[in-house]
């Protein structure tokens, strides 16, 4: 006589479970391989990070390029991050909080960064030595070594803010030779100059 093989209910849930395990661990490698695909073969997404000092208006410029509007914001503490998508190219846009105690952190988002984007306050002249010097921080870096940089002279609404050109003197942009760069004259609330810095942006990621 055979002897018959008895499954306890517990045993049965183990066994369910494990084929249930089995199948999420399928569904997420295949996740993983259609994202790698996408990665080759697709669309992809062009890494950008939005630094600067605190109150320089990179969040209402962050919010400007995705929802065109003036958006109210609070200082970012830590990051905020957003998919931009400028005719059919997509950036997923890094947004920075810029207080002194944060900026030595930025070097954690640097890694595989295609374009930097440095929001300067126009009307604050007496910060503008500390902007410059984390400017050519950053490009001192290894990670960011072949990314391009958009410096964003924003708040040129403001009566008495210094000029782009100003801007561009101040902080050296001519003696930078190892990184493609471009500076633009805006305004967050506005979004005026901000559809002309995605394109460049976009022009930036095409070429590459």
């Amino acid at each position: 006589m055979c002897d018959s093989q008895v499954f306890t209910d517990t045993e049965v849930y183990l066994s369910r479970s494990s084929v249930l395990l089995s199948a999420h661990t399928h569904l997420l490698n295949m996740g993983f391989l259609l994202t790698k695909m996408l990665a080759v073969f697709g669309d992809r997404e062009h890494k950008v990070v939005v630094v600067g000092l605190d109150n320089a208006g990179k969040t209402t410029i962050l919010y400007q390029f995705l929802t065109k509007e003036a958006v109210h914001t609070s200082p970012t503490i830590g990051s905020n991050v957003e998919e931009i998508i400028v005719s059919n190219t997509h950036f997923l846009v890094w947004d920075i909080g810029g207080q002194d105690s944060l900026r030595a952190s930025w070097y954690s988002y640097y890694f595989n960064t295609e374009i930097v984007i440095l929001v300067v306050d126009s009307t604050d002249r007496e910060r503008l030595t500390a902007t410059k010097d984390e400017l050519h921080r950053m490009l001192s870096h290894e990670d960011l070594q072949n990314a391009a940089v958009l410096i964003l002279a924003n708040k040129q609404d403001v009566k008495g803010s210094m000029t782009a050109s100003e801007i561009s003197q101040f902080l050296t942009l001519d003696s930078i030779t190892t990184h493609s760069w471009h500076v633009q004259a805006c305004c967050a609330l506005t979004g005026e100059g901000l559809p002309a810095s995605l394109d460049w942006m976009k022009s930036r990621v095409v070429a590459n």
